[in-house]
C-alpha cells in the first residue's frame, strides 16, 4: 500500500527540515518504503523552495511542486492532492502545529471505524479570546447560510482514501472552499479530536477571514440572493402601508405630514439597502464571470523529483 503525504509551503523555512524528517519517520513506519512526501511551495518569500529542493535531492520520496506564484493555501493544497498517487494521503500543515505522529492513530481509526476519511478537530480553539471568538462566528455562520454541517475548529491534518481524493479533485470550481468541499463530497468521514500546536503566526488578518467567508458562503449557498428578495418584498409592503397611512392621514385627519428628517433617513436607508443588494448580486455574478472562463486554479512552474530525473515546465493543474 502506497501512502502520500502531502503539505504546503508558505513562510516554512524554519520548519520544513524538522518536518521532512518527522513526516519521513512515519511514512517509514506505516508503509515501509512505498511512500511519497509532496511539498507545493505557494510562492513563499522565503527559502522554503530552496530547502524542499535540496531534500528532493538527497531522497528520492520527495517530490516539490513549484507554484508560479502564490494562489493561496486551499488552492495548494487541491494541487498537492492531485499529483499524489497513493493508496492513502496523508494532508497536514508542514508548521508542525499539527504533528506528523498523528498518522498511525488516524490510521488505526480509519480502520476500525472503515471510514474513507479521518480528520482532526481541536477540542479547544488555539489563539487568543479574538481568534476563537472569529473562529466560532465563521463556522456557525458557515452552517445557517449554506446548510453544511462543517464541524468547529477541523484543521487541516486529515488521512484520505484514495477514492475519496478522486473524488474531491472532481469539483472543478475555481474559486474554491476546501473545508465545504471536503463535507459535500461524502463518504464515511470520522472526527478525530487532537491539539493543534502555536509555533507560527497566523498569516489570515482580519480582512483575509472576513474575504474567506464570504467565498465560502457564496461558493456553496444561493441564501443571500433569496434574502434579497425577501428583504425587497418586505421593504416595499411597508412602503405601501406607509402611503396608505399618509392617504389616510391627508383625507381624514387633514394634517399634512412633515419631518425632514424623517425623510432623509429613509431615503438614506434604501439607498444603503440598495447598494447592499446590488453588492451581493455583484458576487455572485463574478463568480459566475471567474467560473467561465475555466481558467486552471494553479500553475505549477517546476515540478522537483529525483525519482522521475526531471523538470517539468509550465505545467497546468486544471
Amino acid at each position: 500500500m502506497k501512502l502520500s503525504i502531502v503539505a504546503t509551503l508558505y513562510q516554512s523555512a524554519p520548519y520544513i527540515e524538522d518536518f521532512y524528517r518527522r513526516a519521513k519517520a512515519v511514512a517509514e513506519q506505516h508503509a515501509g518504503d512505498s511512500y511519497e512526501i509532496i511539498l507545493v511551495n505557494d510562492g513563499s518569500p522565503d527559502t522554503s523552495l530552496e530547502l524542499a529542493v535540496n531534500l528532493s535531492n538527497l531522497d528520492s520520496h520527495v517530490v516539490v511542486l513549484d507554484l508560479s506564484r502564490n494562489f493561496g493555501h486551499h488552492k495548494a493544497m487541491m494541487t498537492g492532492l492531485a499529483h499524489s498517487s497513493g493508496n492513502q494521503v496523508f494532508l497536514i500543515d508542514s508548521d508542525l502545529e499539527e504533528e506528523p505522529e498523528w498518522l498511525p492513530e488516524f490510521h488505526a481509526t480509519l480502520v476500525s471505524e472503515k471510514s474513507d476519511v479521518v480528520y482532526g478537530i481541536q477540542s479547544k480553539r488555539k489563539g487568543g479570546k479574538v481568534e476563537q471568538l472569529s473562529g466560532l462566528m465563521f463556522y456557525r455562520l458557515f452552517r445557517a447560510l449554506t446548510g453544511i454541517e462543517q464541524p468547529d475548529n477541523i484543521v487541516t491534518a486529515r488521512l484520505m482514501s484514495r477514492r475519496y481524493v478522486d473524488s474531491l479533485l472532481m469539483h472543478q470550481e475555481r474559486e474554491l472552499n476546501i473545508g465545504g468541499l471536503w463535507v459535500i463530497t461524502g463518504f464515511k468521514q470520522t472526527a478525530f479530536e487532537i491539539k493543534k500546536h502555536s509555533t507560527s503566526p497566523t498569516t489570515y488578518s482580519l480582512r483575509k477571514k472576513i474575504s474567506h467567508l464570504v467565498n465560502a458562503v457564496t461558493s456553496f449557498s444561493s441564501l443571500p440572493l433569496v434574502f434579497t428578495f425577501y428583504s425587497g418584498l418586505i421593504i416595499s409592503a411597508s412602503a405601501v402601508v406607509f402611503i396608505l397611512y399618509l392617504i389616510s392621514n391627508y383625507f381624514f385627519i387633514a394634517t399634512p405630514p412633515s419631518g425632514y428628517t424623517s425623510l432623509i433617513a429613509s431615503v438614506w436607508l434604501s439607498s444603503g439597502l440598495i447598494i447592499f443588494f446590488v453588492g451581493i448580486q455583484g458576487i455572485y455574478i463574478s463568480k459566475i464571470f471567474i467560473e467561465i472562463k475555466q481558467r486552471p486554479y494553479t500553475i505549477v512552474r517546476h515540478t522537483y523529483s529525483t525519482k522521475t530525473k526531471r523538470s517539468i515546465e509550465s505545467e497546468s493543474t486544471e
